[in-house]
């Protein structure tokens, strides 16, 4: 056998590789959805941890004490953690994570919740008096993957208390809810 006869030989086919700009694409998708996911599982567990810091607070210190001596003790706790940790446990912040656990006082609801809303989004909504508002902003949040900003819009629209007057009025009507005029 000659050198001529080994080129003659025909080599296995193998599939061309996708193209370099395909593969790299494909490669970034995987890379965000991954980065997505992390800041979602990131967001939602400190969400827990700033609820389970509020329910330990409200239990253990301002549940059984007075309120100036709890007062106290938050400003002290929050010098501490501010030293350890940063700005996010200033005694502002603890005691927007006390009023977390009094507006959502079941965590496995709130659990859920925040898989899909970032703590910016539960502060947005926190101090809102009508609990029934409160959880409705929340739904729609989930719902329609609103941002901070289209939440704030919303609530400063006073979307529940419209809805929920057009409601009343349509259940209020003569007819009854399916006879009443619509709004355009």
């Amino acid at each position: 056998m000659g050198k001529t006869e080994k080129s003659e030989r025909s080599e296995p086919a193998i599939a061309a590789p996708k193209p370099l700009g395909e593969l790299a694409a494909d490669v970034r998708s995987l890379i965000e959805a991954a980065r997505l996911r992390v800041a979602q599982t990131v967001n939602a567990e400190l969400v827990l941890l700033y609820w389970q810091i509020g329910n330990r607070i409200r239990r253990d210190v301002l549940g059984q004490t007075r309120a100036e001596y709890g007062e106290q003790i938050v400003s002290t706790l929050s010098r501490q953690l501010t030293v350890e940790y940063g700005a996010g446990f200033s005694r502002p912040n603890l005691f927007h994570m006390i009023r977390f656990v009094e507006a959502w006082p079941d965590q496995a609801a709130m659990t859920t919740l925040a898989q899909h809303l970032g703590w910016s989004h539960f502060k947005e909504i926190l101090y809102l008096e009508n609990d029934l508002a409160r959880h409705f902003y929340a739904e729609m949040c989930r719902l329609e993957r609103w941002s901070v900003r289209t939440l704030r819009e919303r609530v400063r629209s006073m979307m529940f208390e419209r809805n929920r007057d057009i409601a009343a009025a349509r259940s209020n009507h003569p007819g009854g809810p399916s006879t009443a005029p619509r709004g355009r």
